[in-house]
């Protein structure tokens, strides 16, 4: 993975850690990679990787079993694929509709349009 140099990397490795349970690449009550693991994986320092995963777990996607790791927690995909689609709605589609609006387009126009 090549980091972005215009956000921070903990953000972004929180990022590509959503993408791989909204995927289903670490399923739910499956383990995901130490952060040590993710530091040499990444070639990041471990407090960045650290500071990822514990943003995951403030949001309740992973928790941790002492002894043995970061989980991903029961409903984890629900909840990203919930705040993924008000996102999707917020960033695109009241624009998108919007827009239609000003240039006089219906939402059978519209939707005859996204079919095509």
């Amino acid at each position: 993975m090549q980091f972005d140099e215009n956000s921070p990397i903990f953000l972004q490795l929180a990022a590509m850690l959503e993408d791989g349970i909204v995927s289903g690449a670490y399923p739910e009550e499956s383990q995901i990679p130490s952060t040590p693991e993710l530091a040499v994986g990444y070639k990041i320092n471990p407090a960045t990787a650290l500071k990822g995963v514990n943003l995951l777990v403030e949001k309740g996607l992973l928790y941790k079993k002492r002894g043995l790791g970061m989980y991903v927690a029961a409903g984890a995909r629900e909840k990203l694929t919930a705040e993924r689609r008000e996102r999707f709605r917020e960033k695109y589609l009241e624009p998108l509709l919007a827009e239609a609006e000003k240039l006089g387009i219906s939402r059978g126009e519209l939707k005859r349009m996204i079919g095509e």
